[in-house]
């Protein structure tokens, strides 16, 4: 197998797939690209067998084939290359040859036989929208995916399609995050779970201009953005009853300019137990005052402005679920519903529905 392609042209299918290549592996051709050329186009396949990725090149190639090669080492290469450079890679037994100008690199290769790939899907939906649409569901809920949780079912993110919406949702257990939006055509009502690493990846290639196609299949999710495909393995698990969680209408609710809440709440938390990062909320006509104080005894407490007409209440967050809801939310405003003391908060943009965040309580 023998090709040539431009620098930047390679670069860039290389910069778009090289996210799912860990540096360190369980199988080494875990490690490799697979690079299969056919009538003048390369795609580049990438994947740690939970998420797939492939991006196409064009190249002048004599012979189609595939071969493996060191994904890092190859992205290296590209970078380290000037501008303007055509590269040429040719298969030689095991090893394979990269030249380009004066420069000549000998990198090993592995079987392409062995390299792991995604079966087709068994297609149930397909849903075109923005990209942009696409992004802002993941950046508006992604933070509330737990990490390594033993309730595996958490540690990804819930895409729903229900009708005419599609929505996504993320909790940890201690606080929820949803958005949600109107589809331009009817879909049918289908709820897959999208894991973390999917999801983080699906977000990094997501832009703000062009479409997105997204296939729902039933054990996998892919995504077409422009001439990269996305795959990702689905959990195979039940997403909690979220709606429950999610108070319905909270009998108060505070207003406050965002932009200060959330810099007050950022001053009283430096002073947080560094561990359960606690912050008493007391809430006042008009008024709300944040406390906060560690094992070392030392206090912050600091007064924001906001309209409150409900009765004197106080209650217990975690400083830090606050402050990235707060980050979520659009807008210059920012209202948080609350019942009493025991009960979760509600966090939203005022007269807003379509992205909400739920906190649960803290005992202070």
């Amino acid at each position: 197998m023998k090709f040539s392609a431009e620098r930047e042209q390679l670069l860039a299918a290389l910069q778009s797939v090289i996210g799912v290549v860990e540096r360190r592996q369980t199988m080494p051709i875990l490690g490799n690209l697979l690079l299969a050329a056919k009538q003048n186009k390369l795609s580049i396949t990438a994947t740690d067998l939970e998420v797939e990725l492939v991006a196409q090149a064009e190249i002048k190639s004599s012979a189609d084939g595939q071969l493996t090669l060191p994904g890092r080492k190859l992205l290296d290469i590209c970078r380290s290359l000037p501008d303007g450079v055509n590269l040429t890679v040719m298969q030689d037994g095991d090893k394979a040859t990269v030249r380009a100008g004066r420069s000549r690199f000998v990198l090993a290769t592995l079987p392409a036989a062995d390299f792991p790939v995604i079966d087709e899907l068994a297609k149930q939906q397909t849903l075109e929208l923005a990209q942009a649409d696409m992004k802002r569901l993941l950046d508006k809920t992604h933070f509330s995916m737990a990490q390594q949780d033993v309730r595996y079912y958490l540690n990804g993110m819930l895409l729903e399609t229900d009708g005419k919406m599609l929505r996504t949702v993320a909790t940890d257990g201690h606080r929820l995050a949803l958005c949600e939006m109107d589809l331009p055509s009817k879909a049918q009502g289908q709820q897959v779970i999208v894991p973390r690493k999917g999801v983080l990846e699906l977000q990094r290639l997501l832009g703000t201009e062009g479409n997105v196609s997204i296939t729902i299949g039933t054990n996998h999710v892919r995504a077409q953005i422009g001439d990269v495909r996305f795959t990702s393995k689905l959990i195979d698990g039940r997403f909690p009853e979220y709606s429950r969680v999610i108070p319905a209408a909270p009998p108060k609710a505070l207003v406050a300019d965002r932009e200060m809440l959330r810099a007050a709440l950022h001053r009283t938390s430096i002073l947080a137990n560094e561990k359960y990062r606690g912050i008493r909320l007391a809430l006042k006509k008009n008024s709300l005052t944040l406390q906060a104080h560690n094992p070392e005894q030392e206090e912050a407490e600091e007064q924001v402005e906001v309209s409150y007409k409900g009765e004197e209440l106080e209650v217990g967050f975690n400083v830090t679920y606050l402050l990235e809801a707060l980050a979520a939310v659009d807008g210059a405003e920012v209202e948080i519903g609350v019942t009493d003391g025991n009960s979760s908060c509600l966090v939203r943009a005022p007269g807003a529905s379509s992205a909400r965040y739920v906190v649960m309580p803290m005992r202070l």
